[in-house]
Order: structure tokens, then sequence, then C-alpha cells
């Protein structure tokens, strides 16, 4: 199943874009999903279960070193990629 997510993270720290930059630099590490950046949010664009299993991991992986983190996260049942 083909799947869009909407996400955006708000580190509550001075210094916010550098782990910002950083979490959308890992999920473009995962090459079989496509990335889309823009000023407010990022949008990820592929298979449920490989984007479910990324951002599980990459969220984890926020949480660990900057607990004090907000993301904001939309999913949406199909792959919207270039509707929107």
């Amino acid at each position: 199943m083909e799947i869009s997510v909407d996400i955006s993270l708000y580190p509550l720290q001075k210094g916010f874009e550098e782990p910002i930059l950083a979490f959308i630099a890992a999920l473009e590490q995962e090459t079989s999903v496509e990335i889309v950046r823009n000023e407010l949010s990022t949008q990820v664009h592929g298979d449920y279960t490989t984007i479910m299993r990324m951002l599980e991991k990459e969220i984890l992986s926020v949480f660990n070193e900057i607990p004090d983190s907000i993301f904001v996260i939309k999913l949406v049942g199909n792959n919207r990629k270039g509707i929107y």
C-alpha cells in the first residue's frame, strides 16, 4: 500500500535548524521512498511499511537526543505525490 506523510519537527531548543536538517537527511537515506522538502514541512511518499519503520527509527532517535521535541504528522492512505 502506498501512502503519503506530511511531517514537521519542532525541537524546543536554541539552534533548532540543525536537528531538523539532520532528521530530513536521515529520512533521505531511504532511497525507496520519495522525500519532498518545503519551508514548513517534509512530505514522504511510498510504501506504508517502509515509511512507518523509517519514521519509528528516526523519531526515536530524535527523542533520545532531544526529548523536548514535537512532531506533527499527517497520514494519507494513498500516494499523493504531486497532487497538492
